[in-house]
């Protein structure tokens, strides 16, 4: 009777203790699919503006992401041909731009796609969907989004240079044409110099009359 007792206490304390412990946490899968990662993205837009300033390759895009479930917000630092994964979320990136330094409005953007692993319909498997393709600007999001009712992906800054940026064309074009405005070219005409005035000639001054003595006869 005493083993009996000491067997159910100890099988209520086991129980116990499995309620109380935190369930381990799911390890999240962060490989992108290799259809995904072997995808070019969008080549045609990765070669537009790459004449001047970094190469593509050296380029450094930031992006916001959101998961609109938990409302969790993650940063993702992404050079162009790199692709990440969230869980069932994986982004793309093909290039980033911004506007030369004198340029007004100042403008950042970037080209990416965004894949989805789910369901269209209840009785299909989960499929990895394109839902975006296409350029994400940093000043204008409304001019296009990332429309999906869990995600949403935005631009925070593409960090690149350009040669030059310590004088604007504009600065260059406005010293040339004063310079062809005092008729010399690119080099300044020198200031007339004044003709010396040559100094008054002193004029000689006149003796003093001297008095003769007087004679007498």
């Amino acid at each position: 009777m005493t083993r009996l007792r000491i067997a159910t206490a100890l099988s209520l304390l086991s129980v116990l203790a499995a309620c109380g412990s935190e369930p381990a946490p799911e390890v999240q899968d962060t490989s992108v699919p290799d259809a995904i990662a072997g995808m070019q993205a969008a080549p045609a837009q990765a070669a537009q503006g790459q004449q001047i300033g970094t190469p593509n390759k050296d380029r450094v895009v930031t992006l916001g992401v959101l998961n609109k479930r938990n409302n969790l917000t993650q940063n993702l630092v992404m050079k162009p041909g790199e692709s990440r994964r969230i869980g069932n979320l994986v982004v793309k990136v093909a290039t980033c731009e911004k506007t030369l330094p004198w340029e007004r409005p100042q403008e950042e953007g970037a080209f990416v796609q965004v894949f989805v692993e789910q369901r269209r319909t209840t009785a299909e498997k989960l499929a990895w969907h394109k839902v975006f393709s296409g350029w994400l600007f940093r000043n204008n999001p409304g001019a296009n989004v990332v429309e999906h009712p869990v995600y949403d992906v935005w631009v925070k800054s593409c960090a690149m240079s350009f040669p030059g940026e310590e004088e604007s064309p504009a600065e260059a074009a406005s010293s040339s044409r004063a310079a062809k405005a005092s008729g010399n070219g690119g080099t300044p005409a020198a200031a007339p110099t004044a003709e010396p005035v040559p100094a008054p000639t002193p004029t000689p001054e006149e003796p003093e009359p001297v008095e003769e003595p007087a004679v007498e006869e």
